[in-house]
């Protein structure tokens, strides 16, 4: 396992390879998406976090991923085009992949080693799980599915402040 989060590898939704290291020093909401679950409504609540803060440092991040009820099927031309026409998503999204079971992304490995759920388990329960990054790397929240982006901006903005 990575010793940062900045050095794990990953690929954008267009498939081309990336990490994490020009995010470093921002504040990071790196969130497990889908385009059909009844929590993807979310997404507008995610893009409107990312239009008011990302000038202050925060960075939207998510993560397209199949596991909870095959709600993102979609490739990944759907789901750009899905994201842009339905929700005007303008942060960042990274190819569809695991957040639990053997084939997890190294990403979501490293998150759930530093910020295991409330209840001990390290799986993440269903789509829109939230991990809160603050700016020196380290987690400084895991935050449940059903928990609306709005309601997670003051602790967003004590990591922007802090």
């Amino acid at each position: 396992m990575a010793d940062s989060l900045y050095d794990i590898p990953l690929q954008r939704l267009d498939g081309s390879a990336t990490t994490l290291a020009a995010h470093r020093g921002q504040v990071l909401l790196i969130v497990n998406v889908a385009s059909a679950c009844g929590q993807t409504p979310q997404y507008a609540g995610l893009e409107q976090l990312h239009r008011d803060l990302g000038a202050r440092g925060l960075a939207v991040l998510g993560f397209p991923c199949n596991q909870f009820g095959a709600q993102e099927p979609g490739t990944a031309e759907q789901i750009a085009s899905f994201c842009s026409t339905r929700y005007e998503v303008g942060f960042p999204l990274f190819a569809k992949g695991d957040v639990n079971g053997p084939a997890t992304q190294p990403l979501f490995q490293w998150l759930k080693a530093h910020a295991p759920g409330a209840d001990g388990a390290a799986d993440i329960r269903w789509n829109f799980g939230k991990f809160l990054v603050g700016r020196d790397g380290a987690v400084v929240a895991r935050i449940e599915p059903q928990t609306a982006p709005e309601a997670i901006r003051p602790a967003i903005e004590a990591a922007l402040n802090g």
